[in-house]
C-alpha cells in the first residue's frame, strides 16, 4: 500500500499543476421572466474513480481468485434539470448512472444503466419558504442529512452510506415515491414525508429466503412508510431550492445546527419463528447530529459532523455492501462466511444492520490569501463506530483519511481517500474479526 499511496500522491501532483485559475462561469439558467425569479436550470456531474483495494478473503473477480485489485469507474454520472417555472411551483428531475466498472452488470447488459433518480414537483403555500408541499420521486426523507445528500458538494470523497438506510433494497438508489412537507420557519426546517416502498422482490437481485436465524425484508405485505426531519439552525439557513442538503459550504455560510430524524415502516420486516410460523417486525429507525460549517480567519473553513443513528431492522439483520464493488464472487460458503443481505465479497463490510452506530467528520478548508475556491486544499478524517447485534461483541469501525484539491470549488476537484475497513470470519458458527482492509482512491469530479 506505500507505494501505492506515493502512485496516487505523484499524481494528484501532476493534475494539480496542470490546473489553471478559471473564472466562476454562469450557471446553465434559462430566465422565463425578466426579473429570473422564473426559471429552468441544467447541471451535469460526473465523478470518476481510480482505485486499488484491498480485497475481501476469498474473493473472486471473473472467477480467478484475487487478493488485491485495481478499477476504474464511474461512481456518479449526473444530470439535474429543475426550476421555478411559476412563482409558487417547482419542479425537478434527476437522471443518470452508478458505481458503473468494468464489473457492473457482468451477467446481464452492461448498456442498461441510466434510469430516473427523482422525478418530483412541488408547491409553495406560503410566500416565502414556510411550507412546500411536493410528492413525486424523490429523495426527500427523514433520519439524517446524510439520507439526502447532495452528492456534488460532498466534503469528503463520498457519504457515509449506511444513513441511507433502505438504499436498493425497498427504494430506488435512496428513492421512493413520496409525499411531503417541508419548509423553514424561523430558525426551524422541517420535512415530514410519507413513502410507498418498492417491494423488495423488485430490487433486481433474488432476495434470499425467510430465514429463522434473522430478519430480512418480507416478501409478503405492503405498508406506507413515515419519515420526519427537523433542524434548529443557530445561524444561517440552509439552501432550500431542493430537497438535497449540501455537503460543505467551503466557508461561504455560517452553520451550525443540531437535528433529530426517524422513520417508521410497520411490517416491513420478515421472519420465521422456531415453530415455522411467520413473524413480522416493524422498522423503526432514530438518530440525533450536529452539523457544523463556518468560514475563518483569512479565508479559511471549518466542517464538522457527528450522529448518533439507532437502526432497527429487526432481530440480527446484517447487510454487506461494497462501493462500486470491484469484485463479482467468493469461494467462501455460508459455513464460513455471514449469510444474509449483500454480497462478503470485494470490498463490501457490514454497512447496515440491527444495532447502532456513530459517525464523525471534520475537514478543514486551508488558508489563503484568495478570497475564490481556485487551488485550494481540504483535508479531512471520517469515521464510523458501528455495533450490529448479528456480531456480537465485535464492533464495525471504519476510518477514511483523505484530501480535496480544488481546482474551481465543487466545479473541478481532485479527492485522494485511504479507507481502512474491518474484515470477518466465521469458524464453526463464531465470528471472529479478521485482518483490516485498505483501499485507496483518487476521484476526479467535474460538476456544472
Amino acid at each position: 500500500m506505500k507505494n501505492k499511496f506515493i502512485l496516487w500522491v505523484t499524481m494528484l501532483t501532476c493534475f494539480s499543476s496542470l490546473a489553471q485559475k478559471t473564472p466562476d462561469n454562469e450557471a446553465l439558467k434559462l430566465n422565463l421572466n425578466e426579473s429570473g425569479s422564473r426559471y429552468f436550470q441544467a447541471t451535469f456531474l460526473n465523478q470518476a474513480w481510480f482505485r486499488f483495494n484491498d480485497n475481501n478473503p476469498g474473493t473472486t473477480v471473473n472467477g480467478n481468485l484475487q487478493q488485491q485489485s485495481f478499477d476504474i469507474g464511474l461512481r456518479r454520472t449526473r444530470m439535474q434539470m429543475f426550476g421555478q417555472i411559476t412563482d409558487r411551483t417547482f419542479m425537478y428531475f434527476q437522471f443518470g448512472q452508478n458505481n458503473f466498472n468494468a464489473q457492473y452488470n457482468v451477467t446481464g447488459n452492461r448498456k442498461i444503466a441510466p434510469f430516473f433518480h427523482d422525478a418530483l414537483g412541488e408547491y409553495r403555500v406560503s410566500s416565502k419558504n414556510q411550507l412546500k408541499i411536493g410528492g413525486g420521486l424523490s429523495i426527500i426523507s427523514g433520519i439524517s442529512r446524510f439520507s439526502q445528500p447532495s452528492i456534488g458538494t460532498i466534503m469528503t470523497m463520498d457519504v457515509p452510506v449506511f444513513a441511507q438506510t433502505t438504499v436498493d433494497q425497498i427504494d430506488q438508489f435512496s428513492r421512493k415515491l413520496s409525499i411531503y412537507a417541508r419548509g423553514q420557519i424561523g430558525h426551524w426546517d422541517y420535512r415530514f414525508i410519507l413513502s410507498d416502498p418498492f417491494p423488495i422482490t423488485s430490487n433486481g437481485q433474488t432476495p434470499p429466503p425467510i430465514s429463522s436465524s434473522f430478519a430480512n425484508f418480507s416478501q409478503k405485505g405492503h405498508s406506507l412508510q413515515q419519515q420526519g426531519y427537523l433542524i434548529y439552525q443557530f445561524f444561517d439557513q440552509e439552501n432550500h431550492t431542493t430537497p438535497y442538503m449540501t455537503g460543505t459550504y467551503l466557508g461561504s455560510k455560517k452553520i451550525v445546527n443540531i437535528a433529530i430524524g426517524g422513520a417508521y415502516q410497520p411490517n416491513a420486516m420478515w421472519q420465521k419463528s422456531a415453530q415455522g410460523d411467520t413473524l413480522y417486525h416493524d422498522m423503526k429507525h432514530f438518530a440525533v447530529e450536529s452539523f457544523v460549517d463556518i468560514p475563518l480567519k483569512n479565508h479559511a473553513a471549518l466542517s464538522a459532523y457527528l450522529g448518533y443513528f439507532n437502526t432497527q431492522y429487526g432481530p440480527n439483520y446484517l447487510r454487506y455492501n461494497g462501493l462500486m464493488n470491484p469484485a463479482t464472487g467468493t469461494t467462501l460458503t455460508a459455513s464460513n462466511s455471514i449469510t444474509g443481505q449483500g454480497p462478503v465479497y470485494g470490498n463490501s463490510y457490514p454497512m447496515f444492520g440491527t444495532g447502532s452506530s456513530i459517525y464523525t467528520q471534520f475537514g478543514y478548508l486551508l488558508p489563503s490569501h484568495r478570497a475564490d475556491l481556485g487551488n485550494r486544499w481540504m483535508p479531512y478524517v471520517a469515521a464510523t463506530f458501528a455495533q450490529f447485534d448479528r456480531l456480537g461483541n465485535h464492533a464495525t469501525q471504519t476510518f477514511n483519511l483523505g484530501l480535496n484539491y480544488f481546482i474551481q470549488g465543487h466545479k473541478s476537484k481532485l479527492s485522494l481517500d485511504f479507507q481502512s475497513r474491518p474484515s470477518y470470519q466465521v469458524n464453526q458458527g463464531e465470528v471472529s474479526t479478521g485482518s483490516r482492509l485498505n483501499s485507496l482512491t483518487l476521484q476526479f469530479q467535474v460538476f456544472i
